[in-house]
C-alpha cells in the first residue's frame, strides 16, 4: 500500500512510518511546515493518490498551546484528514485517539464508572485535548455513515514510551488519574499498521494499551486505595492494566507483547 502518515516526525509518526516500510509499504512522510493539517485544501494535495492514510498530527495536550488553539487544530486537522481521504477514495483511515477522550490524566477528580475501562464506558473529558479527541472520535462516525465503504480505526493510545520503567511510584497523582497505564512504541506501530488492513467497515475505536500497569503495586491494592466505590467487572490479578483491549485482539489480532 501506499501510505500517507500526517505527524510522521513525531513520536509515534516515525515508529509508525519505520515499520510501514520494513513491511515493504511505500510511505508518504507527511509533517510541519510543510503540512499545516488545518488547511482542507493542502491536505488533499499531500495524500492524494494514497490507499491508507494514518493520521497522527495533533498537540498531543491541553498544555503546549493556548487551550483554544490546541483544540481548533486537533479538531479542525482530523476533520479535514477525514474528510480529504473519503473525497479522494482513500478508504483505510487510522486516527490516533487517547484514552484521555473519556477524560482521565488532564481532569481535575476524573470520573470512571468501571474497571477495566472499555469502549463502551462514557467520556466525562473536560479540558480540550481530550475534548478533541472524543470529538474527532464522533467525525469519524459522522464520516463513516456517510461513506459506508470506509474503515476508520481510532486507536487510544496510553502513555507511550519505549520501555517499562520499574520505580514509578503509584501515588503520584498523575499516575492515579491516568490508571497507571501505558503502549510501547513499538506496539502502537502495529497497532496502526493492522487497523489498515483489519477486516471492518465503519469506524471502531479500539484501546491501544499495555496489558500490565507501569507500577509494582497489584492492581487490587490500587483500587482500594484510590478508587474504592468504582464496580470491578470480572478478576484483575497481579498488575492486570485497567483498559479493556479485547476488542483490539478480536478485529486487529493486537496484543501488546507480540514478538
Amino acid at each position: 500500500m501506499k501510505i500517507a502518515v500526517t505527524g510522521a516526525a513525531g513520536r509515534v509518526g516515525r515508529a509508525v512510518v519505520d515499520l510501514a516500510a520494513a513491511q515493504g509499504h511505500e510511505v508518504v512522510g507527511l509533517d510541519l511546515p510543510e503540512l499545516d493539517v488545518t488547511g482542507y485544501d493542502a491536505v488533499a494535495a499531500a495524500i492524494e493518490g494514497c490507499d491508507a492514510l494514518v493520521h497522527l498530527a495533533a498537540y498531543p495536550g491541553p498544555e503546549l498551546r493556548p487551550e483554544y488553539e490546541v483544540h481548533q487544530n486537533n479538531v479542525t486537522g482530523s476533520y479535514n484528514a477525514l474528510l480529504a481521504a473519503a473525497k479522494l477514495g482513500i478508504d483505510r483511515v487510522c486516527l490516533a485517539s487517547s484514552v484521555n477522550a473519556i477524560g482521565g490524566v488532564y481532569s481535575r477528580d476524573p470520573r470512571f464508572d468501571y474497571f477495566p475501562v472499555d469502549e463502551a464506558h462514557p467520556s466525562y473529558n473536560e479540558d480540550p485535548y481530550s475534548l478533541s479527541k472524543w470529538i474527532a472520535e464522533a467525525q469519524a462516525d459522522s464520516i463513516a455513515r456517510r461513506y459506508p465503504h470506509m474503515s476508520i480505526a481510532s486507536l487510544r493510545l496510553h502513555g507511550v514510551r519505549t520501555d517499562r520503567p520499574d520505580d514509578i511510584p503509584a501515588d503520584a497523582p498523575v499516575r492515579v488519574r491516568d490508571l497507571w497505564g501505558y503502549v510501547l512504541r513499538p506496539a502502537a506501530a502495529r497497532a496502526f499498521l493492522l487497523a489498515l488492513t483489519a477486516d471492518f467497515r465503519g469506524h471502531e475505536v479500539f484501546y491501544i494499551v499495555a496489558p500490565e500497569t507501569i507500577v509494582n503495586t497489584p492492581t487490587a491494592q490500587l483500587l482500594a486505595t484510590h478508587f474504592p466505590d468504582v464496580p470491578v467487572r470480572g478478576e484483575l490479578p497481579g498488575h492486570t492494566g485497567l483498559f479493556d483491549c479485547a476488542k483490539a485482539e478480536r478485529l486487529l489480532g493486537w496484543r501488546h507483547d507480540e514478538t
